[in-house]
């Protein structure tokens, strides 16, 4: 699962183990976010790390309401073991009018029935976080994993001995594998900016984007 939200707002329902997670690094990415669960102790460990944490009951949908959610510019419904409250926000947050609203499921019968109440993107995180610890676990050169959307990918590596001393320049990567270098991460911080003229260090990992189709061959880079 990739969700790309910066400067934008996130309500997200349920904090179990990924709606926590996930509230936490969108914020961290910049979003305003919101988070609703009935627990206050679980609405409590967060509410210093995200704008607007509330109690609510989500099986209740005039306690939904009351939220004040229409502002919202995406929704994420996070919750697999409570398809009453899940339905419940699909839907008042499509009739509040959030244009994007995501949910998680656990199976194709849950999400057929979110699909038919409103959602807009359904995911399986189980599912995704396994196939990307399968990539990550069988190659020795991928540090990181992401999918974009269904062609493209991110990869994090490090750099091959030949790239080290060298400038990204020098190596001319998107022309020569189709590959493209928007990030540096050196002492576990990520650099956007990225110098073409600077020299590649050994411990500076790459943040790449690149097709799918070309996985095989960034294994095989020579």
């Amino acid at each position: 699962m990739q969700i790309i939200i910066m400067g934008k707002s996130v309500v997200v329902f349920g904090l179990g183990q990924f709606g926590k997670s996930l509230a936490l690094n969108l914020s961290s990415a910049g979003a305003d976010v919101m988070v609703v669960d009935r627990d206050e102790e679980l609405v409590a460990s967060i509410a210093d790390e995200v704008t607007e944490a509330k109690v609510a009951d989500l099986e209740n949908a005039d306690a939904i309401k009351e939220l004040g959610i229409g502002n919202m510019d995406v929704a994420v419904v996070a919750m697999t073991s409570n398809l009453t409250a899940s339905i419940l926000s699909v839907v008042i947050s499509k009739e509040e009018g959030i244009p994007y609203v995501v949910a998680k499921c656990s199976d194709e019968r849950m999400a057929t029935i979110l699909q038919k109440t409103g959602a807009d993107k359904i995911i399986y995180p189980e599912a995704e976080m396994g196939a990307r610890a399968a990539r990550v676990l069988t190659s020795n050169d991928f540090l990181e994993f992401f999918n974009i959307d269904e062609n493209l990918c991110a990869v994090e590596i490090k750099p091959r001995a030949e790239w080290v001393g060298k400038s990204l320049k020098q190596l001319n990567l998107r022309e020569r594998y189709n590959i493209n270098v928007v990030a540096v991460k050196s002492h576990n911080e990520l650099h956007a900016t990225v110098d073409p003229n600077k020299p590649l260090k050994e411990n500076s990992d790459l943040l790449i984007i690149l097709e799918r189709d070309n996985l095989k061959k960034l294994k095989n880079l020579n």
